[in-house]
């Protein structure tokens, strides 16, 4: 297993599935699925789920060609710091921008499911 950069939880008893945490990336296997979660952050929380198919390889996604759920990765909502900009409105209040603060991986939680 890999050494934990993110939130890993356990389900249930049972052998799991290998992974590697490499900066923003989780990579499944044998390098067979890689995700960048960073580039899968949005403004609300995003689960993906990791499947093994009819044919032993991985997908994100379930779909009528999954026959083992092995993971879920829970990206935890896109967070912002409002600050005052220089600007001003026509009423002379101070405009106010909202910027997204830096992606965390240790936020994110790996969920693990035995092996069949």
């Amino acid at each position: 297993m890999a050494t934990a950069k993110i939130i890993t939880v356990e389900k249930n008893e049972g052998g799991k599935i290998p992974y590697e945490v490499s900066g923003t990336k989780i990579i499944f296997g044998e390098d067979e699925l890689m995700i960048n979660l960073k580039t899968r952050q949005r403004d609300y929380e995003t689960t993906l789920d990791i499947c093994k198919d009819k044919e032993n390889g991985l997908t994100v996604g379930v779909n009528t060609s999954s026959t083992e759920y092995v993971a879920q990765v829970t990206i935890p909502a896109r967070e912002y710091e409002v600050v005052e900009t220089e600007k001003q409105d026509e009423d002379g209040n101070p405009v106010m921008e909202k910027n997204p603060l830096p992606f965390d991986m240790k936020k994110c939680t790996l969920t693990l499911w035995a092996l069949i």
